[in-house]
């Protein structure tokens, strides 16, 4: 069996991956607050854990690993839109906007998700449909002298629980010196946290011993987990910007409700995304969503190609050349497995470097071998470990139609044109541009071959054109529609 090394972030070492039970690997992953879309910066998580699971699976056995995603839907900014939309008028209950806020939002982050390539998660909670299991847990706590309550609040001991801070690497005196904590009168100490806090008539709550209330953030994720994993289970993942104190704060919580287990034995994180070497922030102009990108005419699988291409553990910085880059390794890896059965299994140096940490940029490496030895099916096989070449994200934006200089007779990239969506009126176009060229190299007046070039932008068409001849390459937003008037 392949042996996986991963580096736990608690030890700060790259140890041999050892399931509690190999017919059942466990892994959490902290889901999004589903308020609004998915930015590029949430789908990092997404990807690489994603590829963890393929090879969890890979290595063990499809059924026999577990993979939980939350959705936090009990969030303030969740609240608060629904309030805008209320006040703008809407007769519906605060209930009914939060469901439809939180069912739309989940029903968005499906849809980016999938573009990405990424299998859905074996159970993908959300925090409301677990609150009994919160409320106990937090019941659990105060009787266990971890927790307390008071005006209404229920708090988590932090100075109760003597590893606190081994995941940072922080003492507790430090992290109050060096972080913003609230400081409230209804806390014994500034670094106690919330886990339960009293709802008003206007938001969302539940009954509970300390009063109608609803949940802190900390307490969902150790809820949920304990309830669909265990008291221990193998892997606990997120980026690293929830090490603290999300982490932090869920290992205290769940280490003092049950300390007889583990919790997570292993942590993973992954690091930043960056935009051209930049933060990603709206004040610099650079903040955008999946979708943004989508809608701009970048397929997902270019998106998750860049984002394999580093390595999790490093900051990522996304870029319009990378991405460049990525569209045309996969249209011509597109184009080589195009039609070819993958191979049995995937090529042994792919999956030697996945399971060394994950090294997803010298598995992509391997796959460049590959497909320079012409290996079409080990190429399709190994790629499709990582998410790559998959059925489920051909969107036919690589396929394209070419006019040889000379022959006017168009032919397809990649697949036969008959299986493109709109390939006879990319023919067509093909070939008016090609005759327009051949005119416009005579009479040297290429305001026709100006015109056509525009309206096959205008079409979501990439026009490609050299001393060979002519390429037009589709993109997601091709509009077949839009060529009739070429004709």
């Amino acid at each position: 069996m392949t042996t996986i090394r991963l580096t736990n972030t608690k030890t700060r070492t790259k140890e041999v991956f050892e399931p509690i039970d190999p017919d059942n690997v466990r892994m959490y992953v902290c889901g999004p607050t589903v308020y609004d879309r998915a930015h590029l910066g949430n789908a990092r998580p997404v990807i690489v854990f994603d590829v963890l699971f393929r090879l969890l699976r890979h290595v063990y056995g499809a059924d026999h690993v577990t993979y939980v995603r939350n959705f936090t839907d009990v969030d303030d900014k969740i609240n608060a839109e629904a309030q805008r939309r209320k006040g703008l008028g809407d007769p519906r209950s605060l209930e009914e906007l939060i469901r439809e806020r939180t069912e739309e939002t989940i029903r968005w982050y499906h849809e980016d998700m999938d573009a990405l390539g990424a299998l859905r998660p074996t159970q993908e909670p959300r925090a409301t449909e677990w609150i009994g299991a919160m409320i106990a847990m937090i019941g659990d706590l105060i009787a266990r002298g971890h927790a307390y309550e008071k005006a209404g609040h229920v708090l988590f001991r932090v100075r109760s629980y003597q590893g606190y801070g081994k995941l940072s690497g922080r003492s507790v005196d430090d992290m109050i010196a060096g972080a913003r904590v609230e400081v409230a009168p209804f806390k014994e100490d500034p670094m106690d946290f919330v886990l339960w806090k009293p709802s008003t008539d206007d938001l969302p709550g539940w009954d509970s011993p300390w009063g109608r209330g609803r949940p802190g953030w900390h307490i969902e994720c150790s809820a949920m987990s304990h309830e669909l994993l265990g008291d221990s289970f193998d892997i606990h993942g997120g980026g690293i910007d929830l090490q603290f104190p999300h982490h932090e704060n869920e290992i205290a919580q769940s280490m003092c409700a049950h300390p007889e287990a583990d919790f997570a034995r292993v942590w993973m994180h992954n690091e930043m995304l960056q935009v051209e070497g930049k933060k990603m922030s709206k004040s610099l102009g650079n903040f955008f969503t999946v979708r943004d990108l989508l809608d701009k005419g970048i397929p997902g699988e270019v998106i998750r190609f860049v984002f394999l291409s580093t390595h999790y553990s490093k900051p990522m910085d996304w870029t319009e050349e990378k991405a460049r880059q990525a569209e045309a390794t996969l249209r011509k890896w597109r184009g080589l497995v195009a039609g070819v059965e993958p191979a049995p299994s995937p090529a042994p140096s792919v999956v030697t470097a996945l399971a060394d940490d994950l090294n997803t940029a010298r598995a992509i490496a391997e796959l460049h071998a590959l497909a320079g030895k012409g290996d079409a099916a080990g190429l399709k096989a190994s790629a499709e470990m990582l998410g790559l070449l998959v059925a489920e994200i051909d969107t036919g934006w690589w396929r394209s139609i070419t006019v040889a200089a000379g022959t006017g007779r168009a032919t397809g990239q990649g697949h036969a044109p008959s299986v493109v969506v709109g390939t006879s009126a990319l023919e067509d176009a093909a070939k008016v541009l090609s005759e327009a060229r051949k005119v416009a190299l005579a009479s040297k007046d290429f305001s026709r071959v100006d015109a056509i070039r525009r309206a096959l932008s205008n079409a979501g068409v990439e026009v490609r054109m050299s001393k060979a001849g002519i390429e037009l390459i589709p993109g997601t937003n091709f509009d077949p529609a839009k060529l009739e008037a070429l004709k």
